[in-house]
């Protein structure tokens, strides 16, 4: 998610935890705690200037299960060492700090970007792509019940203040599951008819809302790809299909940016030859025409391809206006009447 929602929601877990005397310090505790995992973009930078090294190592040491439980005992052994507010409360201020960090990657695990949640096994990173990473109305419980609470401090409506902002996250959490689990369904039976019942694919939310949805398809050719608004559509799901250059992909998958990027992605790439360099779209985050993760990563020799260093390709980006607006007109109107197509218009692709 967001770093501004990390913040908030930080805040109230450990403010819920910690003693209520302790409320004020604990919410801004918490919102700190909560935004360490994300600072490994800071080495990132300075190690490597490979952007898919780049890419592909964010939400893995920092975020990893394995190795947080260890963080947190460290903050906490050294602040109760200092004695103060840990020192009074050691066994609360514990649990603060553990769930606190700890559900950081959880909640980075419902976008579509992916958490290396188990790192350092070898497992393809999480990505239950519930959530856009930026979804202001899931923001808004965790914003209002950190606001109140720091206003509350020690006094007993703070409680239930928290404890409400915790239930309308975690509901919202639960609808945004429900919400993917029925535009799977709709998607799934419109596939099977085009013989695609098994082929992988994904479902993923529009910005800032989960009433608009895209799904992408695997095929042998390439991908196919719809959305589908909640509100609106009915009857079967269109997909329009788009090509891939499969050939190009297979003679490349020996290289190291390659390999990284399908496992990385679950295969969800499309590869595309552009005045003989070979480039990889991440097909997760933005739509057809408009990939926000976009990669340079081999040059044509003779009849096939050799490695180059990696680059990543940015287009011009969207216009966020325009972008909602878009969005808006497909969350209400269905697919023909909104853009004369199943989607939504170019400007609108732009989901990270």
């Amino acid at each position: 998610m967001d770093s501004i929602t990390h913040l908030f929601y930080g805040g109230v877990i450990a403010a819920a935890i910690a003693p209520r005397a302790h409320r004020r310090a604990a919410l801004l505790a918490g919102a700190a705690i909560n935004t360490l995992p994300d600072l490994d973009v800071i080495p990132l930078l300075l190690l490597s200037d490979d952007p898919v090294q780049r890419m592909t190592w964010h939400r893995a040491a920092t975020h990893s299960w394995l190795v947080l439980p260890f963080v947190a005992w460290a903050l906490w052994a050294f602040f109760r060492r200092r004695g103060g507010r840990v020192a009074q409360a050691p066994r609360r201020w514990w649990w603060a700090i553990f769930v606190c960090m700890m559900a950081h990657p959880l909640l980075d695990s419902f976008t579509v970007y992916g958490t290396q949640l188990l790192w350092p096994l070898p497992l393809r990173p999480l990505m239950w792509s519930s959530l856009f990473i930026v979804d202001p109305l899931f923001t808004l419980p965790w914003l209002l019940a950190f606001a109140l609470a720091l206003v509350a401090g020690a006094r007993r409506w703070g409680t239930p203040v928290l404890a409400c902002g915790i239930a309308l996250g975690v509901g919202y959490l639960g609808w945004s599951l429900a919400a993917k689990t029925l535009i799977e369904r709709q998607a799934g039976a419109s596939l099977a008819q085009m013989g695609l019942a098994d082929a992988p694919r994904f479902s993923v939310p529009m910005p800032l809302t989960t009433l608009l949805w895209r799904e992408v398809a695997m095929t042998p050719d390439g991908y196919v790809e719809g959305f589908r608004s909640l509100v609106a559509d009915r009857g079967p799901m269109v997909f329009v299909p788009h090509r891939c250059d499969q050939a190009a992909l297979a003679q490349t998958r020996a290289l190291p940016a390659v390999q990284r990027l399908e496992w990385f992605t679950r295969g969800f790439v499309c590869a595309q030859a552009q005045d003989d360099v070979l480039v990889l779209d991440d097909l997760r985050m933005g739509s057809e025409g408009d990939y926000f993760f976009r990669f340079a990563v081999a040059r044509r020799s003779g009849v096939g391809w050799v490695s180059m260093p990696p680059q990543q390709l940015r287009g011009e980006p969207a216009d966020p206006g325009v972008l909602w607006d878009a969005i808006w007109v497909r969350i209400w109107r269905p697919a023909q009447a909104a853009t004369g197509s199943s989607g939504v218009t170019p400007a609108a692709s732009a989901s990270k």
